[in-house]
């Protein structure tokens, strides 16, 4: 009963075959290969454009290479206040960026309130020295706490980068399980509704080590290259990412993962919906499923095999604890099975 995080998880053995067969023979390093060449039309084809794309190793140097790239001397990227970008990278992106700041962004439901945007952006006036200057927008599809952005919502945060001559950064590390819960294309969820870069995200849905950071425009990704090899993000055996890119987007392997991902998701949700000695914190819409119980319950349910994390509650919803109460964060994927939460709700009762 591990609900701990889909990061959790193994490799699916598709994935994983794939992969071994690449340990045979020889093949051109630093992304030169023909099956890299290969991998990154299967981008183009699913992005339905010419983008430009870069293999990396994890989520957190995607995100802060896609700010690297965009960078400007006293640059600050808004994003909202709880997204991984600023809660859970170590100060990474700044690192990456030598000193680019992230701005907090209040918003219901872990989503950037556009009125909210507006405001924070305006604490920067164009030209005044002091304060910075503006230099990105990023948002998380789908969200820290399990919710999306419906496409008119991206729009409307897409307009405002656009008005402010901003580039907009989606932080897609569960981009696969947003997909298939809005029942959209890629295209349809990214460059479509006005998104610029996206963090493309494969390892929390099967694959061993894989990540990429997508260029809806390639002229935008220049310097990218210089900045990847930098930061140590430039691997000599490109290859060993790009086949389990090959295994997880052919024939649809990583929506039908996603899919399944989500489907737990729902079904855990739905039995902690039944219980009396839970209740759930807000409604999920992915695969991260956030409830509530007393802390002697969530103890009961440890002692009893089950694995998840205690979660620090959203600023916007401090007052959902009781006393002795604890927030919960469960998380299902592609290897959930419906016997393990099945399992956890008999348990919780």
């Amino acid at each position: 009963m591990n609900f701990g995080s889909d990061n959790w998880t193994g490799a699916h053995p598709v994935i994983a075959r794939r992969l071994l067969a690449e340990a045979d023979g020889f093949s051109a390093p630093y992304g030169a290969s023909e099956l890299d060449r290969l991998v990154e039309q299967k981008f183009n084809e699913i992005f339905q454009r010419e983008v430009a794309v870069f293999f990396v190793g994890t989520g957190t140097a995607a995100n802060s290479l896609a700010l690297a790239a965009v960078n400007r001397p006293g640059g600050v990227t808004f994003c909202h206040r709880e997204a991984h970008l600023i809660e859970d990278e170590c100060g990474a992106p700044e690192f990456f960026t030598h000193g680019a700041r992230l701005a907090p962004v209040d918003g219901e439901n872990g989503k950037i309130d556009p009125h909210n945007l507006l405001a924070e952006i305006k604490r920067f006036p164009p030209g005044f020295v002091h304060t910075g200057q503006p230099m990105a927008i990023s948002i998380t599809q789908a969200t820290e706490i399990g919710t999306l952005y419906q496409p008119d919502e991206v729009i409307a945060i897409a307009n405002i980068a656009k008005e402010k001559q901003l580039p907009l950064h989606m932080d897609g590390a569960r981009f696969a399980n947003a997909l298939v819960a809005l029942n959209c294309s890629p295209a349809e969820l990214s460059w479509k509704l006005g998104v610029d870069i996206v963090s493309f995200g494969a390892t929390k849905n099967g694959c061993w080590c894989a990540e990429a950071l997508v260029f809806m425009q390639p002229e935008m990704a220049t310097d990218l290259p210089f900045i990847r090899k930098r930061a140590a993000q430039l691997f000599s055996k490109t290859r060993f990412i790009a086949s389990q890119f090959d295994a997880y987007l052919t024939g649809g392997l990583w929506l039908e993962l996603a899919r399944h991902a989500n489907e737990m998701g729902q079904r855990l949700q739905n039995g902690i919906r039944s219980s009396r000695h839970a209740r759930l914190a807000w409604e999920a819409e992915t695969n991260e499923v956030f409830c509530i119980m007393h802390k002697d319950q969530a103890d009961r349910l440890k002692r009893q095999g089950a694995m998840f994390y205690a979660w620090n509650p959203p600023h916007a919803k401090q007052a959902l604890l009781g006393e002795n109460e604890i927030l919960l964060r469960l998380v299902t994927s592609f290897a959930t099975q419906e016997a393990q939460v099945d399992q956890f709700i008999d348990i919780l009762g």
